[in-house]
């Protein structure tokens, strides 16, 4: 791998094809950014083995992808296989999914003992306890679930529901209905005569604290809101 290009491969059924792509415009394709196929391709041969210079048969590319076009087969490959980073995409990769990973675990899960979500630096110096490997191409929320079972011998965590019923007066009802509506799934709702809204929202508990400081701001204070389990 050089600055110029790196290598994306698949393999299927045993048989090995590669392709050469630019790094910094292949990253971007496989973190679903709009990015041009033909534009990334630094070389339209699909190989068995870049590194040797080993072509593929068309008669294979056919058998296995149903073309010979190597735009389609490119994208194919960079969809379904790995792609070669370099060591500053792989760290930049890797945080941002650590990120993700921490803010999912403190969204999602409370201390047992309080009843209260974790601080963000807490998981994280938790997470460093066990070296999980975090993979930079696999979904955030299926890596925490995997880490918050690990998690546990060192950091007390429960992942919990809770339902929340909350009341708003009129003059910021319709402000508020799209905020409650990310924070959780709400479960009844009822307008009132006077204009007022009233709902029973169900969230992950970590969420309690965060939901009344946002509707809080919103609103000036001028809310109703109580948890029921």
């Amino acid at each position: 791998m050089s600055e110029r290009y790196t290598v994306a491969r698949m393999t299927h059924d045993g048989e090995h094809f590669e392709i050469l792509v630019k790094p910094q415009l292949a990253f971007s394709f496989r973190l679903g950014k709009t990015t041009s196929i033909p534009e990334l391709l630094v070389t339209e041969i699909v190989f068995t083995d870049a590194g040797k210079g080993l072509k593929a048969s068309e008669e294979k590319l056919q058998e296995v992808f149903g073309t010979t076009n190597s735009t389609e087969i490119a994208g194919v490959i960079l969809k379904k296989g790995t792609l070669q980073l370099t060591t500053e995409q792989r760290k930049q990769q890797v945080e941002e999914k650590r990120r993700q990973i921490i803010s999912f675990i403190s969204r999602q899960c409370i201390d047992p003992k309080t009843n209260l979500p974790h601080p963000p630096m807490r998981i994280e110096h938790a997470l460093k306890q066990i070296h999980f490997s975090i993979d930079p191409f696999r979904d955030a929320e299926e890596q925490a679930k995997e880490i918050i079972k690990l998690l546990r011998p060192v950091l007390p965590l429960k992942m919990e529901q809770v339902s929340v019923v909350v009341r708003i007066p009129p003059e910021y009802a319709s402000k508020t209905y799209g905020t409650v509506k990310a924070f959780g799934s709400i479960k009844r709702e009822e307008w009132q005569a006077d204009g007022s809204w009233s709902a029973t929202v169900e969230m992950p508990a970590g969420l309690y604290g965060p939901f009344l400081e946002k509707l809080g701001k919103i609103t000036r204070g001028n809310l109703e809101a109580k948890m029921i389990k």
